[in-house]
């Protein structure tokens, strides 16, 4: 058993998978705190559920492209099992974590897409840097950026932990904080060998719904 917040199909917003249908299962509970968070309505409460169940809910949507995302996913012993259920299913797993818990436990087959907490967030002290050298080209590492200050501390990062050629690199705005022209001007004045990714979800519905 364990907490879900949500099960819903949508249009996947971030990542290189951007753009697809994607069943999401918003898992509830995180122990951070993020300055810019947008969830933060998944930190309480959720619904008790099973794997057989969740499965069966993800099943019903007929797309097997399917995130598990939170809060904090890899807070929950039991989504191991989870991710190893969907792998097993055929399904194309992508696990967005926050970067502060150990990833290797992870099935091989699914694609961890990890933040990177920049300054801004006020989270970086939590990061576990362990996690870097486990991540495979399959992976993708994601920056969240709101300013100047983050953007240059992302550039140390990826310099200084050689991430550049492991795996792709995402660089996303603070949604409504740092304009994605002024971002996307400072990646090609640096030659930068990043993606731009803009949650086009927020763009395409409200910013506030929940189940998009």
């Amino acid at each position: 058993m364990m907490k879900v917040e949500e099960i819903y199909c949508s249009i996947q917003g971030e990542s290189t998978y951007v753009g697809l249908p994607c069943v999401f299962v918003r898992l509830t509970g995180c122990s951070l705190r993020c300055s810019w968070c947008d969830t933060a309505y998944a930190f309480y409460g959720g619904t008790d559920m099973t794997i057989d169940h969740i499965c069966e809910r993800i099943h019903s949507y007929k797309t097997v492209l399917v995130e598990i995302t939170g809060g904090e996913p890899l807070d929950k012993p039991e989504v191991i099992p989870l991710i190893e259920r969907l792998c097993n299913d055929g399904n194309t797993v992508l696990i967005e974590t926050s970067g502060t818990i150990d990833i290797t436990p992870i099935d091989a087959r699914a694609h961890v897409i990890m933040d990177v907490k920049c300054p801004g967030s006020g989270m970086t002290k939590y990061m576990n840097w362990e996690n870097i050298n486990a991540l495979q080209c399959k992976d993708e590492v994601k920056f969240v950026i709101a300013d100047r200050a983050d953007y240059d501390w992302a550039i140390s990062v990826i310099e200084q932990y050689e991430i550049d050629g492991r795996c792709p690199i995402l660089f996303s705005p603070v949604f409504g904080v740092l304009k994605p022209s002024i971002l996307s001007d400072w990646i090609l004045q640096s030659s930068l060998k990043v993606r731009v990714q803009l949650q086009i979800h927020k763009y395409i519905w409200s910013p506030l719904a929940k189940g998009v």
